[in-house]
């Protein structure tokens, strides 16, 4: 029997050492959060023989604090646990409670939403698809800065039509907070023209990662993996094609999904899925209707006693919101379905048998988000 260790590690696997954990980087957003990983490895060029993800360092207790708060108020809440579909998470609440609560929300609130959940998608694969474009130094290419100055021209119009720039706050039960500002359509098309997909995929796009981080069809649809990395692995689901909210269905939406599933398959599901978006997006602009985009509501909205669930379609997979009431001005259980709770078990699937020193790019081909985990 080879010799072997257990040892904690994250993306600096290169400075491999027995029982020390190693954050994962200061570009990707588990740094905000303790995410750690315990891996058997054995071999002179040490091999990943068993892995298992340690989840429950940053919880929050966002679901009983729902329990606390009016209807108005956990959409504060409903934002923080993925910081980055931030607004996403916001409008699965909010469509929970319209649900529940028979609302109609204006037609030109309808497409806003959708438009800018798409430039939150756009906005979230960026951030993970940078890291992947830098040089074996960790330099900056092209594809690096095409990716930073993408990412930010859509990070501005987002921050310029909800006034925060990571926690929006801009969807409300009913629609949307307030019209987005005279002139803001043609800076969003400004912004979509300069996502270079292509330039960042030449540099993200590495043939190294062909082969590494294997995660089969069987093992994404045992472990309810959804999102671009249930796609890369054959898993044809997406909620904006299979449950969408009324504009999605005047729309052309085609899940980009691949075979393989392997890391170089993940990080090309990201770059279509931003090349989709930011066609859908410029969709959303030539329909964009006039209108209100909220509708009056009482001093105190009460959701009538039963219970909904609803779901979109997040950048990470599946963000699902059940609801429960008993005619109250709060929830009486608000419990979410986050993408990366069930996508980071697939860490144990896919890294056994992979090279110690494969294993950078292979997490840095794996999307999570620690407090979507921990929320």
């Amino acid at each position: 029997m080879p010799e072997q260790m257990t040892v904690g590690v994250g993306a600096g696997a290169r400075h491999l050492g027995v029982d020390r954990v190693v954050d994962l980087g200061p570009l990707h957003p588990s740094a905000h959060g303790a995410y750690r990983l315990r891996l058997t490895v054995s071999g002179d060029d040490p091999v990943i023989s068993a892995a298992e993800p340690l989840v429950g360092h940053l919880h929050r207790g966002a679901e009983k604090l729902f329990e606390v708060r009016d209807y108005r108020q956990v959409l504060t809440l409903a934002n923080r646990h993925d910081w980055l579909a931030a607004f996403c998470n916001e409008l699965a609440v909010a469509l929970a409670v319209e649900l529940m609560t028979g609302m109609d929300v204006p037609a030109r609130a309808q497409w806003l939403r959708v438009l800018l959940c798409e430039l939150n998608r756009v906005l979230a694969h960026l951030v993970f698809l940078a890291p992947l474009t830098r040089d074996q130094d960790g330099g900056s290419t092209p594809g690096t800065r095409a990716a930073i100055l993408g990412r930010e021209a859509v990070q501005a119009v987002m921050e310029e039509a909800s006034g925060g720039r990571v926690h929006f706050m801009f969807n409300r039960i009913g629609g949307l907070r307030e019209d987005v500002p005279l002139g803001w359509t043609d800076r969003v098309a400004d912004a979509l023209s300069t996502v270079d997909a292509d330039v960042i995929g030449e540099f993200a796009a590495s043939d190294h990662l062909a082969g590494t981080g294997v995660l089969s069809r069987e093992a994404a649809l045992g472990l309810g993996v959804t999102g671009p990395i249930g796609r890369a692995s054959g898993v044809d689901v997406d909620l904006r094609r299979d449950d969408p909210p009324p504009p999605y269905r005047e729309l052309d939406v085609t899940p980009v999904v691949r075979s393989e599933g392997d890391a170089l398959a993940r990080v090309r599901c990201l770059l279509d899925e931003v090349r989709q978006s930011v066609r859908l997006a410029r969709a959303c602009l030539e329909r964009l209707p006039g209108g209100p985009v909220n509708l009056r509501l009482p001093k105190a909205v009460k959701a009538p006693e039963g219970s909904v669930y609803t779901r979109v379609e997040a950048p990470l997979g599946t963000s699902g919101v059940h609801l429960a009431s008993r005619g109250e001005k709060t929830p009486w259980r608000l419990k979410l379905r986050t993408p990366s709770f069930n996508n980071v078990q697939a860490l144990s699937a896919l890294l056994s048998g992979t090279r110690v020193a494969d294993l950078p790019a292979v997490l840095g081909s794996f999307a999570v988000v620690v407090g979507d985990i921990d929320r």
